[in-house]
């Protein structure tokens, strides 16, 4: 691969220690990714907003702060992308829709803001699906599709497909996404890089960008804002960063970034299939291959027959989320264009919304299925499974008939259920198969990311790291 030696193919922890050392200027090292993004943009589009200038402008400060002899941050001047949900300051949040191309953001979100606060600097805002509702495959009516730079027939997937590509093809050193059933996960599975979807409350966000209101309590509790990033190390610095506190959120706790050791080898639980519905063979051979190496890296891992409650998770996750979205699709689905809406009417066909009554059963049962699940990672405190049970798939497959999105819904299951019941999850790349990328994930107990990075860790010391990668021959445009 060209451009090894460059300042973009260097890790976030390699970027900013040598910027704050000297050794090379947090200027260069913004030039250097701009130049990368002048390079392979074009052929993935990836990148929606270009923020060019104010990331100079950024990086000239920090120059200036370093030679006056100020200590930097963790992450300085490490270059990042931002989702098109999550608000940057003076510039339009546009959910990659036309009609919110002017919708300028008065401040930055809290996740960006600490990034910031570590010295990182937003260089660009990302593509996702329309709304985030279009689909998985990372396509806005406003900025186009994104390309899989691995293989332009395939999906980088989605929703924070921009963020997969961007960071895989070296445009930035870190992405920052959301994710409320996979978004993270399955881009940083499909693209080749590692994705933490944290436990909800572990880092603050500000979901209100369309007025005042906050989202429902679907919407409060299963999205979590989550970084990706090409190393789990770099990951690790994302993590750290991004913790903490915030006025904006009083859902995010003061929780020690490292929970208490455990005795003896951490048993980790394998679940190749969850709910026993098939597993492609590339990606069962990618679970026995990380596997392999929690187990050769001192891990108990065992292999169980099922992960709990999988069936009654989907069906109160798919009722209860559609049941919130109900009262305003008929307005949101003439935003999304030209079958924008297929994704949403599909699952809305076959999963009608509750009533009020069923809605207060399903709320019950939702805490039922989070009890079980805290009982089965006390038993197992990391859980290892697929992120997606089949290679990447063709853009637009979930969206184009109901037994495409059945699929793809199949696909994500695990990345499902783990939303659903809030617990921390790590995407780490387990090799390439058939020339593409497959993550595995590991998941773990509320609030101990700590475990789930020191596995998806020792995984990536066995089986290494894919990224970055000169994208293969596509160019954005064509698919347009």
């Amino acid at each position: 691969m060209s451009g090894q030696d460059t300042m973009w193919a260097m890790t976030a922890a390699d970027q900013a220690a040598a910027v704050r050392s000297g050794r090379i200027s947090a200027a260069d090292l913004v030039d250097s990714h701009l130049d990368r993004i002048a390079e392979v943009n074009p052929r993935v589009n990836a990148v929606t907003q270009l923020m060019a200038d104010r990331a100079r402008e950024d990086a000239a400060r920090m120059d200036r702060r370093r030679a006056a002899g100020e200590e930097l941050g963790p992450l300085a001047g490490v270059p990042f992308t931002v989702k098109e949900t999550t608000p940057v300051e003076g510039v339009p949040t546009t959910f990659g829709l036309p009609r919110f191309h002017d919708l300028v953001a008065a401040a930055d979100a809290p996740p960006v803001a600490r990034l910031r606060a570590a010295g990182a600097v937003p260089i660009g805002h990302s593509n996702m699906p329309t709304l985030v509702l279009a689909g998985m495959h990372t396509r806005s009516e406003l900025f186009g599709h994104t390309v899989n730079p691995w293989d332009p027939s395939r999906t980088p997937g989605g929703s924070s497909g921009g963020d997969g590509a961007a960071v895989a093809t070296g445009m930035a050193a870190l992405g920052l996404g959301n994710d409320s059933g996979g978004s993270v996960r399955i881009p940083a599975s499909f693209c080749g890089v590692a994705g933490l979807k944290p436990t909800p409350g572990r880092f603050p966000a500000d979901h209100r960008v369309l007025g005042p209101d906050d989202p429902g309590p679907a919407a409060q509790m299963l999205v979590t804002d989550g970084p990706l990033a090409r190393t789990v190390a770099d990951l690790r610095l994302a993590y750290e960063a991004l913790a903490g506190t915030d006025p904006r959120d009083p859902r995010a706790v003061p929780v020690p970034l490292d929970g208490p050791p455990l005795p003896g080898p951490v048993r980790v639980a394998l679940v190749a299939d969850p709910g026993g519905r098939g597993v492609h063979p590339a990606v069962r051979e990618a679970l026995t291959a990380a596997a392999d190496a929690l187990s050769d890296a001192g891990y108990d891992v065992t292999e169980v027959a099922d992960v709990p409650r999988l069936d009654e998770a989907l069906e109160a996750y798919g009722r209860i989320t559609l049941t919130e979205l109900a009262p305003t699709w008929p307005a949101v689905r003439q935003l999304l264009g030209d079958g924008g809406d297929r994704y949403i009417q599909l699952a809305l066909e076959k999963t009608p919304p509750a009533d009020a009554a069923e809605l207060v059963r399903l709320m019950g049962a939702w805490l039922g299925i989070r009890r079980s699940w805290a009982e089965f990672l006390d038993r197992s405190p990391l859980l290892l499974g697929p992120v997606f049970t089949e290679p990447p798939v063709e853009p637009g497959l979930e969206s184009r008939d109901a037994a495409g999105r059945e699929r793809v819904a199949e696909g994500m299951r695990l990345c499902t259920v783990t939303s659903f019941v809030g617990v921390p999850a790590v995407a780490v790349p387990a090799g390439i198969r058939d020339g593409l990328p497959c993550g595995v994930q590991v998941v773990g107990r509320a609030f101990r990311e700590d475990l789930c990075l020191a596995a998806a860790q020792a995984i990536e010391d066995r089986l290494g790291v894919l990224a970055p990668v000169d994208p293969r021959q596509a160019a954005a445009a064509e698919t347009r």
